[in-house]
């Protein structure tokens, strides 16, 4: 695709728990993306309709997409696991590295890494990009009073601190510029005014929202009428027929979905995961906006992906994780200059591991050894019988296979699910106990991995006394917050203030 005179640029925006309520995938009938729909039906990018994660959690999710490596292979599982402390994954070349190996200039800003905290400041994957840039931005919420939206926690469930202030959803007190996704989207913005000394650019930005808590500019409430607000349907029998191997229920509706149903809040939670998801569409539209306008228009890739779903209400729950399509299927619009065309969408299965050999050979780097996904880079959907199953990971030995038509899970207890997505596209009726479907299971069971490396060591750093102690050190001397998100604070210097701070 590249040629030698003018090089494809790469826009790589990923937002954070945005599930199919985007326009132009359609998961949702009052989603309003504005932004993202006239990317796809104007500007000329493709919607991919079934694209999935690697993952259902931040963490090994992303880890997956930027090395081209599974859960499974890596051993990076959950949020706690860092990237950088898994034996087999810790000095593998990660997307940005790679195309900075090859010739661009990598920046970044915004969350596309997972944060950890370690003894040089709180890494957000700095080392991975030529340049990074934190931006701040706040929310004007006095979390003192919350939680905001007056959801009574569970009986025995402890007070409004802690969990209950993290599922929580209202305005924000500032105005939208002096949030943090604005900021960072307006940084990435100013850079397309640059010429990168002659270089292209690979340009990586993370929206955090719709991400908890869903605080949010009041305007983009106001987007969605609570009561015009339509809620997914509940099903409340959805988990009866996913047994253990003992014969009990593998699930019970989740902690969050208990408290919704009792204070009857269904169309609030719904409101404000709407309005989350419009307000980073408002965000994106900065950054696309500005391309249309810059130099790089005609010669710029651009790729939105969520990096995994989320439920709302669905399966009786509420956040992500799990591996049903709800937290498995996610939005992935790519725009290919003079390759995608307006309105354009595909129907081959695809995951979002795939996206680091495919953005590779469409710039025209090299082929990288090593990787799991495949290059989808033709954009040719495929016959059925052609079709290659995907694969999704929550956890150690717990892998979801989604096909053309059915999906099969097997957990680390031996639960098993099947679901006919011709039939079932909810998938609300298990059929791993018809005995029909036993070629199918068998089938399906072959993608499973062959080897599922061991978890890998988890951070043992305490997150919230680490940032107790940045704050300390930030007061002593401002440059130590640019040196702390550069990654270059001194540890021992940072321990020793950690040891002094309760």
């Amino acid at each position: 695709m590249a040629s030698a005179d003018k090089p494809l640029n790469v826009i790589f925006i990923a937002v954070d728990d945005m599930n199919d309520w985007v326009g132009v995938v359609g998961g949702h009938p009052q989603a309003k993306t504005p932004n993202m729909d006239r990317l796809v039906e104007l500007t000329g990018a493709m919607v991919f309709n079934r694209a999935y994660c690697p993952a259902t959690v931040c963490g090994p999710s992303r880890s997956s997409i930027l090395t081209g490596l599974r859960p499974s292979t890596t051993g990076v599982y959950g949020n706690g696991n860092n990237l950088k402390a898994s034996p087999v994954a810790k000095d593998a070349t990660t997307l940005p590295q790679y195309f900075s190996e090859h010739g661009y200039h990598t920046l970044s800003s915004g969350k596309i890494f997972h944060k950890h905290p370690v003894w040089e400041g709180m890494d957000e994957g700095q080392w991975a990009f030529d340049e990074w840039a934190s931006n701040g931005g706040k929310t004007g919420v006095d979390t003192s009073k919350g939680p905001l939206n007056k959801l009574p926690m569970l009986k025995g469930g402890g007070g409004r601190k802690g969990r209950g202030l993290e599922f929580d959803w209202g305005p924000t007190g500032v105005p939208v510029e002096e949030t943090g996704d604005y900021k960072t989207c307006a940084w990435a913005a100013e850079q397309l005014d640059r010429d990168f000394d002659g270089k292209p650019f690979f340009m990586a930005v993370g929206v955090s929202k719709p991400h908890l808590p869903f605080y949010v500019p009041q305007e983009f409430f106001n987007m969605h009428p609570l009561e015009d607000v339509q809620i997914p349907e509940i099903v409340p029998d959805d988990l009866d027929d996913i047994k253990n191997p003992k014969g009990k229920n593998k699930f019970k509706p989740s902690d969050d979905f208990q408290r919704v149903q009792n204070a009857n809040m269904f169309k609030e939670v719904t409101q404000a995961y709407l309005a989350a998801v419009s307000y980073a569409d408002y965000c994106v539209g900065v950054v696309l906006d500005k391309l249309e306008k810059s130099p790089y228009a005609d010669n710029t890739i651009v790729v939105i992906w969520g990096d995994h779903g989320w439920f709302l209400g669905e399966k009786l729950r509420y956040r992500k994780t799990h591996l049903w399509e709800e937290s498995t299927r996610v939005p992935l619009i790519i725009r290919v200059p003079e390759l995608t065309q307006p309105g354009s969408r595909s129907n081959r299965i695809v995951n979002l591991l795939d996206l680091y050999p495919t953005l590779a050979e469409w710039c025209g780097l090299p082929t990288k050894e090593g990787l799991e996904g495949v290059s989808f880079a033709d954009l040719k959907s495929l016959a059925p019988e052609d079709e290659r199953p995907t694969l999704t990971t929550m956890g150690y030995k717990n892998h979801s296979v989604r096909g053309d038509r059915y999906r099969y899970t097997r957990y680390d207890d031996g639960t098993e699910e099947l679901y006919d997505h011709l039939k079932d596209p909810m998938e609300r009726r298990n059929l791993i106990t018809d005995p029909e479907m036993k070629p199918v299971v068998k089938q399906m069971r072959a993608y499973l991995p062959k080897h599922d490396e061991p978890r890998s060591p988890d951070n043992d750093i305490d997150k919230k006394r680490l940032r107790r102690t940045l704050g300390k050190i930030f007061k002593m001397d401002p440059k130590y917050r640019d040196m702390a998100n550069r990654g270059e604070l001194d540890p021992e210097f940072v321990k020793s203030i950690f040891n002094e701070t309760k």
